[in-house]
């Protein structure tokens, strides 16, 4: 009677790999032998992860051996996969191992199949096991039409899995290895115009001095701003008395003439 793990589901996004497994391990075809397997490992010092789905034995067998050629090709991800692959596909005994590996480390991902085939999944999504379809498809789903992290999409499409296989539960144990990126460059900020806009006064008793110091000067420009900014404070009845009405048309009748010119 053959012992068999089961589903793997792998998520690259924003500089961020995640790699997510089941908990369960099928005796034959219609046991439940055990459900909190750990799947999911960090090797290499925490610099790699992987998950394997299959022959449960073969599986960590697999796993030893690309520990191995991890260590010798100082943790050159790619290069240790593809000698893993051509040890696999010579040796007799290698080809005879029944398990599959997703491997990732903070910039590849990668998938080992069990014919010594090394394949680099599209779009940063891969799944593998009985359960792998159903896990892909989902993952393939939130990656594309939402905005979760790496981690956050490889458990849940992992537990739609879990609904839909018999193979797979929801005992999920992940892994993630990789640092953040914000997928979103912040945007530049705008420089502030170092020049101070003229606010017209709002406080009316400074505004009636200004005035009528502006009314005084030779310029016609000052006194047409003398006018305008005495205008809304004219309309108010409680402020009306502060202003002589008989001053400010002596000054526009003395210069007339400048301030038609302006208007126009």
């Amino acid at each position: 009677m053959e012992f068999r793990g089961t589903t793997i589901c792998a998520v690259k996004k924003n500089g961020v790999t995640a790699i997510a497994g089941d908990g369960q391990v099928t005796m034959g075809e219609s046991v439940i032998f055990k459900n909190t397997a750990v799947k999911v490992r960090r090797i290499f010092g925490g610099k790699v992860i992987l998950g394997f789905a299959g022959s449960v034995t073969d599986a960590f067998a697999l796993t030893e051996r690309f520990e191995g050629m991890l260590n010798k090709f100082g943790g050159n991800l790619m290069r240790s996969a593809v000698e893993l692959a051509e040890l696999w596909r010579s040796d007799k005994l290698g080809r005879k191992l029944d398990a599959m590996m997703i491997t990732a480390d903070e910039n590849t991902l990668l998938i080992l199949s069990g014919t010594g085939e090394v394949i680099e999944p599209d779009e940063g999504v891969c799944a593998i096991g009985s359960g792998g379809n159903y896990a892909l498809a989902a993952a393939r789903a939130l990656y594309q039409e939402t905005d979760y992290d790496a981690e956050t999409i490889a458990r849940k499409a992992l537990k739609i899995a879990s609904e839909i296989c018999v193979f797979t539960n929801d005992n999920i144990r992940c892994e993630i290895v990789g640092t953040a990126v914000n997928a979103d460059m912040p945007m530049a900020k705008a420089k502030k115009s170092t020049k101070k806009p003229i606010s017209e006064p709002r406080n009316s008793a400074i505004t009636i001095r200004l005035c009528a110091s502006s009314a005084h000067s030779p310029k016609a420009s000052t006194r047409l701003q003398a006018i305008r900014w005495l205008t809304p404070v004219r309309q108010s009845t409680a402020q009306a008395h502060l202003i002589s009405i008989h001053h400010m048309i002596r000054l526009v009748n003395q210069d007339a003439s400048s301030v038609q010119a302006r208007m126009l």
